[in-house]
Parts: C-alpha cells; sequence; structure tokens
C-alpha cells in the first residue's frame, strides 16, 4: 500500500464544516504525486515534502473566521453644556399653588 495515515497525539484541528482531519503520507516520490497532505470530508490540502508545511497549510485553510473591529465609542462630552436659546423669549410657565389647581 502507497499511503500511510499518520496519527497525532494532540490531534489536527477540525475543519470550519466540524469534521475531523487526517494525515496521510502518500510514499510515493515527488514525482509520481507522493508527498504528505491533511483531508477531511470536504476539504485537503495540496501535498508537501515535509509533514509540518502539510499540517501548517491545514492550520492556515482552516483558522477561525476573524471578526469585524468593534467601532470606537464616541468621546465623553461631560464639560458641555447647552442652553435653549430662541429667537423670542420665553415666558416661565406658571406655578401651580397646592390645592387651589390653577385658580384664584
Amino acid at each position: 500500500m502507497t499511503q500511510e495515515h499518520i496519527s497525532h497525539p494532540e490531534g489536527l484541528p477540525n475543519c470550519a464544516a466540524g469534521h475531523r482531519a487526517r494525515h496521510i503520507h502518500d510514499k510515493r516520490c515527488a514525482s509520481a504525486g507522493g508527498g504528505h497532505l491533511v483531508e477531511c470530508a470536504c476539504r485537503s490540502t495540496s501535498k508537501h515534502a515535509d509533514p509540518d508545511a502539510a499540517i501548517a497549510a491545514w492550520r492556515r485553510l482552516n483558522r477561525p473566521a476573524r471578526s469585524a473591529r468593534a467601532a470606537a465609542a464616541p468621546a465623553a462630552t461631560d464639560n458641555v453644556l447647552q442652553f435653549q436659546l430662541g429667537l423670542a423669549d420665553r415666558k416661565p410657565k406658571a406655578q401651580r399653588l397646592e390645592g387651589q389647581h390653577g385658580r384664584r
């Protein structure tokens, strides 16, 4: 048999779809299509002469997606006063006296 399954004690990371990965060594010479590759049910790496290169390619292929950077919070403006400015002067509201309900 020209292919050998190589087991890793630490295991290989699953693919993005959750399939288990397996490391295969094709023992044919490089000119005949041999080399190391990592595959799962839905994808595989290309063949590499070095087993570490095949594993690095698998990790690069299946690294978690990066999340978008959080938007920066607007700076707090605690030292700003806001006045109610208008074209006409506003009259103060009449104050209600307790118990009279606006009657005099």
